[in-house]
């Protein structure tokens, strides 16, 4: 006891004194102070007194798919900044190969009597996978904010980027330089923004009156090497331009060009999807389209806000615009 008196003291920055008088539910403590107490308690995996314990945490699980691509991070840093202002304390979930699942953290969140659950990409984008566990938070009456596309049963509010806005303003800036064999690098088939980034790409191909042929279209994991098997199948089909799904498999389709000799954007032309950290950096710099991060992070953290104070919030999706940022891995085709 002595011992955890003295943790949550130092991790609070309070007397071992107040953190007993919250303990025992004793007046004399601020509101802001008590609710800290109980946060640092959830924080360092103390179990609430039993006279504390109906009572939900200032705590909001952050569930992450993966930390490797950069966007992830820079959502969790606006996300997480947004809750400290509204005093919530998020708690980062990052799922790892052969590691906790999604599902898993969302049972360790639910036993943290947490406040609520921002999903920043996630099973809920994948048509075929497990979501039982979202079933549960909704059955819990668990607060829950989706970013980006999701299926449409789970019932939840999101926020998005338009994905159709998106592969347009790349396509039409591959367009006007003069490509006209585009081809796309996909995820998962079953992957919902993918899916409507296929259907937007289709739609512009009939408005200009022609088809998107099918070995214009490869599918990968989201990662470089992912990308870069992907983009070895369209430069076989002869495509000249690359509309990407994130900034990680348009590296990859760099990597794959360069590994046939190929210059970029000389030869082949590259289009990413998120325009995250250090994409200014690579060479040659990328063309992507921007993700509004800021404004897509603030804008979930206050429908989770909202929602936690009781309020209703819509269920319908919320599109935010997304903005092609052109750099150096886009330029005419080869002989235009």
């Amino acid at each position: 006891m002595t011992r955890r008196l003295a943790q949550v003291a130092r991790k609070v920055g309070v007397s071992e004194a107040t953190v007993s008088r919250v303990l025992n539910n004793k007046p004399g403590v601020s509101d802001a102070t008590r609710q800290s107490v109980l946060s640092a308690l959830d924080v360092l995996g103390y179990e609430r007194p039993t006279q504390l314990r109906g009572e939900r945490a200032r705590l909001v699980g952050l569930v992450l798919p993966e930390l490797q691509n950069p966007i992830f991070p820079a959502f969790a840093e606006v996300i997480g900044g947004a809750l400290a202002q509204q005093g919530l304390t998020p708690v980062l979930c990052t799922q790892t190969k052969g590691g906790v699942s999604e599902a898993d953290y969302v049972e360790l969140l639910l036993q943290q009597q947490v406040s609520g659950v921002v999903f920043a990409g996630g099973l809920y984008a994948q048509a075929d996978a497990p979501h039982d566990h979202y079933k549960r938070l909704a059955a819990r009456k668990i607060p829950v904010v989706l970013v980006n596309a999701a299926i449409e049963r789970l019932g939840f509010p999101a926020v998005s980027c338009d994905d159709a806005v998106a592969v347009e303003q790349a396509w039409r800036h591959l367009s006007s330089l003069g490509h006209r064999r585009i081809g796309l690098v996909l995820g998962p088939a079953d992957h919902m923004p993918s899916q409507r980034k296929l259907a937007a790409a289709r739609a512009i191909a009939e408005q200009a009156g022609g088809v998107l042929p099918d070995e214009h279209v490869a599918r990968g994991m989201f990662s470089i090497e992912g990308g870069q098997a992907a983009a070895a199948a369209l430069l076989d089909a002869g495509v000249t331009g690359i509309v990407c799904a994130s900034d990680p498999l348009a590296l990859g389709a760099v990597r794959a060009a360069r590994r046939r000799g190929l210059g970029v954007p000389r030869d082949v032309s590259v289009v990413g999807y998120d325009d995250s950290a250090f994409m200014t950096c690579t060479e040659p710099p990328l063309t992507t389209v921007r993700q509004p991060i800021e404004a897509m992070g603030r804008a979930a953290v206050e429908l989770l806000a909202l929602q936690i104070a009781g309020s209703a919030v819509p269920t319908e999706e919320l599109l935010f615009e997304p903005e092609l940022v052109v750099r150096g891995s886009t330029g005419q085709p080869p002989q235009a």
